[in-house]
């Protein structure tokens, strides 16, 4: 592998010193982007897209070569890869988002769930590498999955977007079923990972996308307790450098401080928490990401500027920040809005460094 041009990215994620504040964008490679639009056309679907390595490595470009101030890359791909290769049968309908063929909610079907052999998500690593070696050490990589919790919404579900009863009532009624799923889902994530850091990856992140749906104490024993277990069986360094990993639940400002002992090294932060006040709570132990309303960019290039710059003065100067989204980029923005907020971390964050 090349060696690394920009290690921004990486040093912020560690709290070591950088001369700007390093930013990438949640869901960068997206629907947003015409060009992206065009390669979905070609592919034929979504799921092609992720399972070609070639379409997957188009598309993860795409926002590095029309953003030169982006400060990493993020694998193209979906964090149900998991439980498609763990035999549910995943699919895509249109205006609908995901679904599974076969839902776990049956005891016996839940007793029969196994961690995949990762050869069945070869594709992937695949994916990693032909990104590392087309990145030339441009950039470094983030590889990702979702977290247990939230993959196993999907699981027990069978869908995106519900009110998570079937979950719950799982989760209050029969938890010992529950456990079972989000234990060989996490055996699952991370050797999952691990597959992926091996393949090239230079961080990694886990997505607990719906973790801010559960109760207070059900957040620790359903959702952090597993990502901690995850995060302890990582691999911490490769090509003879640390690895970093990014813990981000959405909706989990009020459990930051217990977030911050599980190991990870960074935070994502969504919009709803003071990124300033987050970092006052969990001190040094870890770096933090975020934390702009995607929103904003659908507004007007002056009103991002203003928003970024407050964020940027909310967490002040020293290092250990990396800008981001504070949660994905939506479809609808203007991608000269998104230049605008790149441009904006650049002028506005380089005082924060000297």
């Amino acid at each position: 592998m090349s060696p690394l041009k920009n290690d921004n990215f990486l040093r912020a994620l560690m709290r070591q010193p950088t001369d700007y504040t390093p930013v990438w964008m949640m869901r960068q490679a997206g629907r947003y982007l015409p060009e992206y639009r065009e390669s979905r056309k070609t592919a034929g679907s979504f799921l092609q897209l992720c399972k070609n390595p070639g379409f997957a490595t188009e598309v993860t470009m795409q926002p590095l070569d029309r953003y030169p101030l982006l400060d990493a890359a993020i694998l193209f791909s979906d964090i149900l890869t998991v439980p498609d290769a763990m035999g549910l049968g995943l699919y895509f309908e249109e205006g609908e988002g995901p679904k599974f063929e076969r839902t776990l909610r049956e005891e016996a079907d839940i007793k029969k769930l196994f961690v995949p052999d990762m050869a069945d998500l070869q594709y992937v690593f695949d994916a990693v590498a032909q990104i590392r070696k087309t990145l030339d050490g441009g950039l470094p990589l983030i590889g990702f999955s979702g977290s247990p919790w939230t993959l196993a919404t999907y699981m027990v579900e069978g869908k995106g977007g519900t009110d998570f009863l079937t979950i719950k009532k799982m989760a209050y009624a029969r938890p010992d079923l529950l456990h079972r799923i989000l234990d060989i889902t996490a055996q699952t994530v991370t050797q999952y990972l691990n597959a992926q850091i091996l393949a090239g990856a230079q961080a990694v992140m886990i997505f607990d996308s719906w973790g801010g749906a559960l109760a207070h104490d059900a957040y620790g024993e359903f959702s952090l307790n597993y990502m901690q277990k995850i995060v302890s069986g990582l691999i911490k360094s490769n090509d003879g450098r640390p690895v970093p990993s990014i813990v981000f639940t959405k909706g989990g400002a009020l459990w930051l401080e217990a977030q911050a002992e599980i190991g990870a090294d960074a935070l994502g932060l969504d919009w709803a928490v003071d990124i300033g006040q987050a970092r006052q709570r969990v001190g040094h132990k870890v770096a933090l990401q975020g934390n702009l309303d995607p929103a904003i960019l659908l507004s007007t290039p002056d009103a991002i500027a203003k928003q970024v710059a407050k964020v940027l003065a909310s967490y002040g100067s020293g290092h250990g920040h990396v800008f981001n989204l504070g949660h994905g980029i939506t479809q609808w923005t203007p991608p000269e809005n998104a230049a605008a907020m790149l441009e904006a971390v650049r002028l506005h964050s380089q005082p924060y460094h000297r």
